[in-house]
């Protein structure tokens, strides 16, 4: 199929350039850096708390700092809190966060540097009504919300005010709904529809975003954002983020998983990592995806795409494959763990990786965290096995063990190509750095075709382990996926990532990226990290919770909980950081249930759609309890809202007792 690029290009990096919208002193977009943002969770009345907490964000490398106004008079106090930050010698361009409340947005708007509104409640309240709009009675509602939103227009083309347009998957219109439903095509209609108006007012200093809690939606929504505006003429800049990612390695694998797989393809202007914790501690995270891409453009040359691309950017399909015992096909994508460099490999070794092994009852506890493969090298592994681990051995140690049973060869491709026997299941290692040829830096597309032709692919048992060392390794391991796509193979793949000399939380947002990036367009059966480190080694147990984390931010192979909580802010009507944590310890062995936690009623019904249970803050110590869109019980008393949720989950079916 011929697709339209989003992007530059889908081998060289290359920023995608946007038109220069002017934040106060700090521009966006053009050729100027990718900034970093995010928000306060103080009371936006309390102004010394929210002027203290805008100090540390800005002292941690924050370059905007968004601020909450629900009403009137938190718009008001907005120019107590700048003025205080000025006097404190702070200039950081200040954000408005806008919903519901046109007037406080029309005050902001006179006060702050930016102002951010949700085209989805601007001029809309959400009640889940399906509405069956003929054109005339279309055009009307487009009628009542351009009167609605152009004066906020006027006063920002006025006073030199920025704006964003953050369209919010969780807080479509019912109007947008009702057209275009649940899809990134109904978040890029309901951005374009305000982003007209802004335009017939010649009005172009905007910002635009498309946040969502699922990072596949929220990928394919900026990637078609991109298009519509690329058919429009339009270039406008674009600010990047997972909306309710979460907290901890949660929250950070799934911001990477989004933010990064846009940025590898340079698309992005600013970048906001949403936490569900104290702010300050977001900008590290995003400095580390931004800073990952400041020398890119000097990675080694890959070759360009010259044939069509064989799948869609906007529209996630699996890439077809053929099974291998329980690699490929219609199988979730599995976990290989390292442990070649190991002196010697015990049962107590398997704990890391997520096997229990008890000697008084000689079993062996299988977590829903553990790894399918245990790649050995040329270890000797003595004793027996989980039934449902398999051993991966060099080629040379393979062919002298005596017992083969789950046990199989990781061949080179020369030594795939050479072998005469038939296996019952062979993985070959396509380091694609090896098949390069040295004096033009080119890949041989030729090793491809040679593998192809060696064997029958109805018939074959392989699996192909792909990796790089490039510094653009996404974008040449997606050539690669791309070049067997085009020659019709089918053969499964691993993908494999090695990183050297980087921290814990570098190593869990970079393989989150580069991993990430390629599951979410179909690409892989399987992931095999690693880490090669001078100083501090990166445990066996963390990379493989790092390797299911993936797979679970990507909706490819789900295995505890997912908790969608926002990242607090001003209008939050309860300590979120405990709630959620009170919640989690209660919740956590849930595999597969999705928990929305929501400080206030803004997005938490629309992400309720998403999730399986909410719980809502809709009152000082007040909580209403969703199943998925439908309200059950509202008002609860935040005391004993904890245990009606496990209520609920447990009228809904979906509870079991922790073992």
């Amino acid at each position: 199929m011929n697709t339209k690029l989003y992007c530059n290009s889908l081998t060289e990096y290359s920023r995608y350039k946007t038109r220069v919208v002017t934040i106060g002193d700090v521009p966006m977009g053009g050729d100027n850096p990718i900034r970093v943002q995010s928000m306060t969770t103080t009371d936006t009345m309390d102004t010394i708390a929210t002027v203290e907490q805008s100090i540390r964000m800005i002292d941690a490398g924050c370059e905007y700092v968004r601020i909450t106004a629900p009403s009137l008079k938190e718009a008001q106090n907005l120019q107590n809190i700048k003025d205080e930050l000025r006097k404190r010698g702070y200039n950081t361009p200040l954000i408005a966060d806008i919903h519901f409340t046109p007037n406080a947005a029309e005050l902001a708007a006179r006060i702050v540097e930016k102002v951010r509104v949700n085209p989805g409640n601007y001029a809309d309240k959400k009640k889940f009504e399906e509405i069956d709009y003929n054109n005339d009675s279309y055009e009307a509602e487009l009628d009542r919300i351009r009167t609605r939103f152009t004066p906020l227009v006027k006063i920002c083309k006025e006073y030199g005010t920025a704006m964003r347009i953050g369209t919010n998957h969780g807080s479509l219109s019912d109007r947008i709904m009702s057209r275009y439903g649940d899809t990134p095509r109904g978040m890029v209609e309901s951005a374009m529809e305000f982003l007209r108006i802004c335009e017939d007012n010649s009005y172009y200093n905007i910002v635009l975003s498309m946040k969502a809690s699922n990072p596949k939606v929220m990928v394919e929504a900026y990637r078609l954002l991109i298009k519509t505006m690329q058919e429009n003429k339009m270039n406008y800049p674009l600010h990047l983020g997972v909306t309710e990612a979460g907290e901890g390695e949660d929250g950070r694998i799934k911001s990477a998983v989004g933010i990064g797989t846009l940025l590898e393809d340079g698309v992005g202007d600013t970048v906001r990592v949403s936490l569900t914790e104290d702010p300050e501690f977001e900008i590290p995270v995003a400095k580390y995806l931004i800073e990952r891409y400041t020398n890119r453009t000097s990675h080694a040359a890959i070759p360009e795409i010259k044939n069509s691309i064989p799948y869609s950017f906007y529209d996630f399909k699996k890439r077809e494959t053929t099974e291998v015992i329980n690699i490929g096909g219609h199988n979730v994508p599995r976990v290989i763990a390292d442990f070649s460099n190991k002196e010697k490999i015990t049962p107590a070794s398997l704990f890391a990786v997520g096997y229990n092994y008890s000697v008084p009852l000689d079993k062996w506890n299988i977590t829903d965290q553990a790894c399918d493969y245990l790649f050995v090298g040329d270890n000797e592994v003595d004793f027996e096995i989980p039934g449902t681990l398999g051993l991966i051995y060099n080629y040379d140690t393979w062919t002298k063990l005596k017992n083969k049973t789950r046990c199989y060869p990781l061949k080179t491709y020369k030594e795939y190509l050479a072998s005469e026997e038939e296996t019952e299941f062979t993985f070959v290692t396509v380091n694609i750095n090896s098949l390069v040829k040295p004096a033009t830096q080119r890949m041989s597309d030729e090793v491809l075709k040679q593998i192809r032709e060696s064997f029958n692919q109805a018939t074959a048992k392989t699996v192909f382990v792909f990796e790089t060392a490039n510094e653009h390794a996404m974008a040449e391991l997606r050539r690669m996926f791309i070049q067997m796509m085009n020659l019709g193979m089918k053969i499964p793949v691993i993908i494999k990532r090695n990183y050297k000399d980087i921290s814990e939380e570098q190593f869990q947002l970079y393989s989150s990226t580069d991993v990430g990036a390629l599951l979410l367009d179909g690409f892989g059966d399987g992931v095999w990290l690693t880490s090669n480190n001078q100083s501090k080694a990166i445990s066996n147990q963390f990379i493989n919770s790092t390797c299911f984390g993936i797979l679970q931010a990507t909706r490819t192979r789900i295995s505890k909980t997912e908790y969608i909580s926002c990242p607090s802010c001003g209008r939050t009507l309860f300590d979120l950081q405990e709630t959620t944590a009170k919640i989690r310890t209660r919740t956590d062995h849930l595999k597969g249930v999705k928990i929305g936690i929501m400080g206030c009623i803004v997005n938490g019904p629309g992400e309720m759609a998403d999730a399986d249970y909410g719980y809502v803050g809709t009152g000082v110590g007040k909580i209403t309890l969703y199943k998925g869109r439908e309200v059950v019980e509202r008002n609860i008393d935040s005391e004993n809202a904890v245990d009606a949720l496990i209520d609920l989950i447990k009228n809904g079916g979906d509870w079991v007792e922790r073992v």
